[in-house]
């Protein structure tokens, strides 16, 4: 298990029926959390009353109740690092926390490497990994088929003051553009993946996790340098385990690295519990 206790503008405050009750910096949200099955003391509301909750839509979906009005965005930071968040569609704010854990990790090891790092992170989102790397003085190909939350990444960027770092932003479908540069010839020491559940590219190319992962490992393994830094696979898919991430990279990355997995989880303000949030999976030469 990994979790990063660096947050200062971000805590959850008390967990319970589904739901979640977090601060980001002086926002109080209330969201559902399918992880948490187990039953509160009292209603989280009463714990500290939330700024906004989201509530799921019985016919799938779900809205954003508001009990003040709230600024379009704000910043939250983690260590040298800003970025925007916002209440955004399906319970989403545009970062996710946990994956702090993570990003300290690549800035160790590409800080470690006392070299040149080029890193290609796919599905990249608003680039929370992105911003990392670029901290740590890595260059970075960011793609992901959104071009709204490409618009953000650019964004969160700017706000850590690194947009005069070597960036490129790539809208696209993350398979055809891997494809592209193995043609291109173009190699990465470092890939990072963050690929949804189910997903379509930029021209509506359907994307099933349980389905498409392996090959698209596999394609990705043909990117990577000869001198190799790490691949870091991420996923918040119900029942991909650990294990299951780390027999996926061990077959497919090449056999002269090691494997691991573990899961990511967030600390809580309750006493001893500690909230999973999804699997992560780490090749290493």
């Amino acid at each position: 298990m990994k979790l990063n206790t660096e947050w200062k503008d971000y805590e959850i405050i008390a967990t319970g029926d589904g739901e979640k009750l977090e601060r980001w910096k002086d926002v109080i949200l209330l969201r559902p959390d399918p992880q948490v099955i187990w039953h509160a003391d009292k209603p989280l509301c009463q714990v500290k009353k939330p700024d906004a909750r989201y509530l799921r839509s019985s016919t799938g979906g779900g809205r954003w109740e508001f009990a003040r009005k709230l600024p379009d965005s704000w910043k939250v930071s983690w260590r040298n690092l800003t970025f925007a968040v916002r209440p955004m569609n399906f319970k989403h704010t545009g970062l996710f926390p946990e994956q702090a854990a993570n990003w300290a990790m690549m800035i160790d090891l590409i800080k470690q490497s006392d070299r040149p790092v080029s890193v290609l992170n796919l599905f990249a989102y608003t680039g929370g990994a992105t911003v990392a790397c670029l901290s740590a003085g890595a260059s970075v190909c960011h793609v992901d088929a959104a071009k709204n939350m490409v618009e953000t990444a650019k964004e969160n960027v700017a706000l850590s003051g690194l947009s005069d770092k070597p960036v490129r932003y790539i809208v696209d479908d993350c398979r055809k553009f891997v494809t592209r540069e193995i043609k291109r010839g173009k190699r990465y020491d470092a890939i990072i993946l963050d690929p949804p559940s189910f997903g379509r590219g930029a021209s509506g190319e359907e994307w099933k996790i349980e389905r498409d992962i392996y090959d698209f490992l596999k394609l990705c393994a043909s990117v990577l340098s000869d001198n190799p830094l790490f691949v870091l696979l991420n996923s918040y898919t119900t029942g991909l385990q650990p294990a299951v991430l780390q027999n996926l990279l061990q077959l497919t990355m090449p056999s002269y690295g090691k494997s691991t997995a573990y899961e990511v989880c967030l600390p809580t303000d309750e006493q001893g519990i500690v909230l999973p949030c999804g699997a992560s999976g780490l090749w290493m030469k």
